[in-house]
């Protein structure tokens, strides 16, 4: 008989009187999705009628046969049960996300207006068929193998197969301490947790995989931190985000068994990962790690390309956040660029500079080499050198995909010799001029051909006006145009369209976050609101976007922001 969890009392939520009122039982929800044949369900508008399962994380593992929760060094297991501490002031809904709500989660988006659904996504009680669960994993934190880190403000709450059959597992950030915490309190801030929501989303509708986040909550208990690491202390309040992702393991979730030499717990996580989320893969082949691994490298370089296209700094790219299914996690000090810079660092705590967007690819590499080492006692003498064989193609895999993004955001179609020159001449006087990233290529998808011969900038692009003040602008728009009319059966109102369709015209700037932070903190969530709605069609020209502003010059302020590691 497989053992189970104590579930506190205060928490469970085992019958209808304590979710719905005194309306009777509501039938038992099936929390593993429609079977075969069945019609999809529709949409639950209470939480009576919707489950979660914890069971397919906790049938395959040993779970921490320590039950009690305080900080220590865990061993032999993949996850520990903790259950979240809920807050003890009032808590607040500062926003959901509709389309996670509807499309993966099957809940009406009326649901958000229950004292049942704030109770569930800010830890206050635990839904049926849940047992919470943090996870243990290590990693290498800017270039040092760090030990034993895990999941110390991260609740796996359950599993959730939809009506699609898509299986996605729940966690809450910021719910209490676990025995992974370390020093931290297990709290999350609203700063932080702001813009992990906005960003979560942001990047999944730019087409960048990422994990989701469902919903953001705010309380009024005070969290202490150190924003800056300079010592300056201050009360901030503490939020909670219910976010969601297919998986959670990461490089450190294998780098920690190899380590403390748990072989046979390695290959048994190893295995539950490889037939739960890469299907082309059969069990029964003995070179299974080894595919496993090249997709894995060819997806990681895919993954950074993506972000290298819209900007994007992850900020901590340590192994412990690097996802075996290459999604975007653990957002913290993130960034978007605004002016072109390859030493771009959001991270103020990067004093070296070591996750600087443009190292972002490097640090691919380096992280793939620990995923190769935590892998190596799986391997035979054979794999292992084919695997390193994999390893170096990482380089050539990430150059193609970069090229061929760049290629796209310019318009370009078909091959040219000369293609990585143009793009890297027009990245220069980029960085030259500091043009903003963004506006740089959205401008270039709305100025006609026309117009650009001329050199014909108007007024309204004035990234492209920065960008025209080098004196190689001419030789580069020369050389452009010409590539451009090489594009077989191509138009200049095609071109623009199919640009328009890659370059957003709405990132997630760090003024724009910090502005909704500032407004969530006096208790105003209607930019959060705003920001989530706008960043749902990055593409799109938004009314309500360009009053606010979110496509003009950044305020001066905005070059004095900083962000902080500290969360």
């Amino acid at each position: 008989m497989r053992w189970r969890p104590w579930l506190p009392a205060c928490l469970a939520w085992g019958c209808v009187a304590a979710l719905c009122g005194s309306r009777g039982l509501c039938p038992a929800p099936n929390a593993s999705g429609p079977e075969p044949g069945q019609c999809p369900p529709r949409r639950a508008a209470e939480l009576c009628a919707w489950a979660l399962s914890s069971d397919s994380l906790l049938d395959p593992f040993p779970v921490d046969v320590i039950q009690e929760n305080y900080v220590r060094s865990v061993r032999n297991c993949i996850f520990s049960v903790v259950y979240p501490t809920p807050f003890k002031s009032r808590v607040r809904l500062v926003a959901v996300s509709k389309a996670v709500l509807e499309n993966i989660l099957d809940l009406d988006v009326s649901v958000k207006g229950s004292s049942d659904f704030l109770e569930f996504i800010s830890g206050g009680k635990v839904i049926s068929g849940s047992v919470p669960l943090a996870h243990r994993y290590g990693g290498h934190q800017f270039g040092s193998w760090a030990g034993q880190l895990g999941d110390g403000r991260a609740h796996l709450i359950g599993v959730y197969t939809n009506r699609h059959g898509e299986r996605w597992e729940l966690q809450l950030k910021g719910p209490g301490k676990t025995p992974y915490s370390r020093n931290g309190d297990g709290r999350a801030v609203l700063r932080s947790s702001v813009r992990e929501f906005l960003c979560s989303e942001a990047m999944h509708y730019l087409g960048i995989p990422t994990s989701r986040a469902a919903s953001l909550v705010v309380s009024d208990d005070d969290v202490w931190r150190d924003q800056f690491y300079n010592g300056n202390i201050k009360k901030e309040r503490g939020a909670i985000v219910l976010r969601l992702a297919k998986s959670w393991f990461r490089i450190g979730s294998l780098e920690i068994l190899a380590h403390s030499g748990e072989l046979d717990l390695l290959r048994r996580l190893l295995d539950f990962v490889i037939q739960e989320h890469f299907p082309s893969i059969a069990m029964n082949d003995s070179n299974r790690y080894l595919e496993f691994f090249s997709t894995v490298v060819s997806e990681t370089a895919n993954l950074i390309s993506l972000w290298m296209s819209v900007g994007f700094a992850h900020g901590v790219c340590n192994t412990d956040n690097f996802s075996l299914l290459s999604i975007t996690i653990d957002y913290g000090p993130f960034g978007f660029m605004d002016s072109y810079d390859p030493n771009f660092v959001p991270n103020t705590s990067d004093d070296e500079r070591r996750y600087k967007i443009g190292n972002q690819a490097s640090v691919g590499l380096f992280n793939l080499s620990k995923l190769l080492q935590a892998l190596k006692p799986l391997l035979d003498p054979r794999q292992k050198q084919l695997a390193s064989q994999i390893l170096e193609g990482y380089g050539e895999h990430y150059h193609s995909r970069f090229t061929e993004l760049f290629k796209t955001k310019l318009g370009l179609l078909g091959e040219n010799e000369n293609d990585n020159y143009l793009i890297a001449f027009l990245l220069k006087i980029m960085e030259d001029t500091r043009a903003d990233f963004t506006m740089t290529f959205r401008e270039l998808s709305e100025i006609t051909a026309d117009q650009l011969k001329e050199l014909h900038i108007p007024e309204e692009f004035w990234a492209l006006q920065d960008l025209g003040k080098h004196k190689l602008f001419s030789e580069w728009v020369t050389m452009y145009l010409l590539r451009l009319n090489s594009n077989n059966g191509d138009s200049d109102a095609k071109r623009r369209t199919r640009m328009a369709t890659v370059n957003p015209r709405y990132i997630l700037r760090n003024w724009m976050a910090e502005s909704a932070v500032q407004k969530a903190n006096l208790n105003d969530f209607s930019e959060v609101q705003l920001l989530e709605q706008v960043l749902q069609h990055p593409f799109q020209r938004q009314e309500a976007a360009e009053r606010a502003g979110y496509s003009l010059r950044p305020p001066a302020w905005a070059k004095h922001l900083k962000v902080s590691c500290s969360s």
